[in-house]
């Protein structure tokens, strides 16, 4: 369902501060995922759905990948792309992606709409597993997280957020049409100095973290920077090709 970005109105009737149904939706499926993992379902039960759904690399393996063998077998290995965003490793660490998730998925959210968004975010959480995996190939770790999704909303928010009459622009709209500017090139956004700023302290701070391997969600796994990072770098690339707004050119 698209959303209808109305033009400029009294900022005062504006849901500035409501979360998109599809944000709201999404984080209420991982919040029920979480909790009947943790609270509700028996410990055998939580063992299988981290063997079906989390990303485990060990299963790519030369001895592994195509036998059938892991459990969920062929299918499991295509769907733990994307179903691993769904499991977290405790309440700090869902909370932490769930509020990084409303802050940047609702801009993106209000300016692609619900479909593009769930598609972004699928394909960006799949580029984070993809990623994780060229660096720790055959690892028997499992990784899980919206992290590496919720990085592509990043990198797609960044895209317009900063532009004249954006969200965060030095002139800004008050209304929803302000997630509707146009947004210039990729190497135009990168010659924004907030842009860059912001992109330079988020990859700075999970190579540190990651090379580290602190946790910085309070839960018993490190960081896994890499899957971020491949988030992210989707989330920039997928940008032009999901945007529903005309590119701005500048003369």
């Amino acid at each position: 369902m698209n959303q209808h970005f109305p033009g400029p109105q009294n900022p005062v009737n504006q849901p500035a501060f409501n979360l998109p149904p599809v944000v709201f939706w999404l984080a209420a499926a991982m919040v029920a995922i979480h909790v009947a993992r943790v609270f509700l379902l028996p410990g055998d039960w939580n063992a299988a759905i981290l063997l079906y759904f989390a990303f485990w690399p060990v299963r790519y393996s030369a001895e592994i990948l195509g036998t059938g063998a892991a459990p969920g077998g062929l299918f499991a290995d295509v769907w733990s792309f994307v179903t691993y965003g769904f499991l977290h490793g405790g309440a700090t660490h869902i909370v932490f992606n769930l509020l990084w998730m409303a802050i940047f998925g609702t801009a993106v959210a209000r300016r692609f709409g619900s479909t593009r968004f769930l598609v972004l975010s699928a394909l960006c959480a799949a580029a984070g597993a993809a990623t994780h995996l060229l660096f720790h190939f055959g690892e028997t770790a499992p990784m899980v997280g919206a992290s590496a999704a919720i990085s592509g909303h990043m990198a797609a928010a960044l895209r317009f957020v900063f532009e004249l009459g954006g969200p965060l622009g030095a002139f800004r709209r008050q209304d929803l049409g302000a997630y509707r500017m146009p947004a210039v090139s990729l190497r135009d956004s990168l010659a924004n100095r907030q842009v860059l700023g912001f992109m330079g302290v988020w990859f700075g701070l999970n190579i540190v973290f990651g090379l580290m391997s602190t946790p910085l969600t309070g839960g018993a796994g490190s960081i896994a920077w890499e899957a971020h990072i491949g988030g992210f770098v989707m989330g920039l690339l997928l940008f032009p090709v999901l945007d529903p707004v005309p590119r701005q050119t500048l003369r």
